[in-house]
């Protein structure tokens, strides 16, 4: 068994869902059904936890060649082991845990961290729009990305401890707690507290900045 290709392009200008999401009181039957050999159980874990082990990916701030080469050392990793997973249904946390590793591996190897570019999203202009209309859309677009510039330059400004935790619960679909858990290492019961101290922060510097 073998995992999908990575994406062409950077994760980080993707949205996380790729190709359907998977309810997680299915998965320790899909994965028993993988391990039967049925190809379609496999693909529905990949691209069903896929979305977590991007959002793991993205959080450890990895470059692209080195993000795409984790993805694909976690599914194989998954691969190797998946008859031997002793708790299926836990699959998730499995895959976050090997994630995180993988991820601190890759790290610990370069010495270094290689930020990614932040995603600005800009409206296309129809042709068939009036020159009026064409320089308002414009106008919004722009303002719009600038209030997106805002809102990553106050989330840069956090902790890397937020970063990483938001990064990683903004995934879609969003993980449990016990995911983030392994993922990331923070206690279960510490991840609400700390989220919405993390969240406080980036808003009170929005606001401070006049950014909302």
């Amino acid at each position: 068994m073998r995992s999908e290709a990575a994406p062409a392009t950077a994760y980080d200008d993707r949205p996380y869902t790729r190709g359907g999401t998977v309810d997680r009181s299915e998965v320790g039957a899909l994965v028993q059904s993988a391990v039967d050999g049925d190809t379609a159980a496999w693909k529905a874990l990949v691209e069903g936890l896929s979305p977590l082990v991007w959002s793991v990916v993205r959080a450890h701030r990895l470059s692209e060649a080195d993000g795409h080469e984790v993805y694909q050392t976690v599914w194989f990793r998954f691969a190797q082991h998946l008859g031997r997973i002793r708790e299926p249904d836990k699959t998730g946390s499995w895959l976050a845990s090997t994630a995180r590793n993988e991820c601190l591996k890759v790290i610990k190897s370069l010495r270094r961290l290689t930020p990614t570019d932040d995603p600005q999203l800009l409206d296309r202009v129809s042709e068939d729009r009036t020159p009026e209309q064409s320089v308002l859309d414009s106008e919004e677009a722009a303002a719009q990305s600038e209030r997106v510039r805002h809102l990553w330059q106050e989330f840069e400004a956090l902790g890397e401890r937020c970063r990483q935790l938001l990064r990683v619960l903004i995934s879609s679909p969003p993980p449990s707690y016990q995911e983030v858990s392994a993922a990331l290492g923070i206690a279960v019961g510490s991840i609400g507290p700390m989220r919405q101290r993390c969240l406080r922060r980036l808003r009170a510097r929005l606001d401070a900045r006049g950014a909302l």
